[in-house]
């Protein structure tokens, strides 16, 4: 089992039920595929650096999560294949991020915190 993240941005038109189905199906699919969720976080609507498909907002969602290699060729043709989704990305995690978002979590000093004068 391999560890990754995710990162997700959604077109700005979804809705709060849309947004909430939307996570829920791919958090099965990767619970289905032998996967299992470690952490979700979604940022919500934020501001793009560049429009992306003439739109200069979007809805954005982290996952972290757990799974086979093989998980995730099936996870990006689902991706590619949702019109919902404008942008995604997958990133292996080696142990030393895995390690270190646990500790941002569960709100620990990471040290790259910034400094309050």
């Amino acid at each position: 089992m391999n560890n990754y993240e995710m990162m997700v941005i959604f077109t700005p038109v979804l809705s709060e039920e849309e947004f909430k189905s939307i996570q829920k199906k791919y958090t099965d699919y990767i619970t289905g595929h032998g996967g299992s969720i470690v952490h979700s976080n979604p940022w919500g609507l934020k501001s793009l650096a560049y429009p992306v498909q003439k739109k200069t907002t979007g809805i954005y969602w982290v996952l972290e999560f757990a799974g086979p290699s093989n998980l995730n060729e099936g996870l990006k043709i689902q991706m590619l294949r949702d019109e919902q989704i404008m942008r995604h990305m997958v990133t292996k995690l080696d142990k030393y991020a895995v390690e270190y978002n646990a500790r941002k979590r569960s709100g620990v000093p990471t040290g790259t915190e910034k400094a309050e004068a």
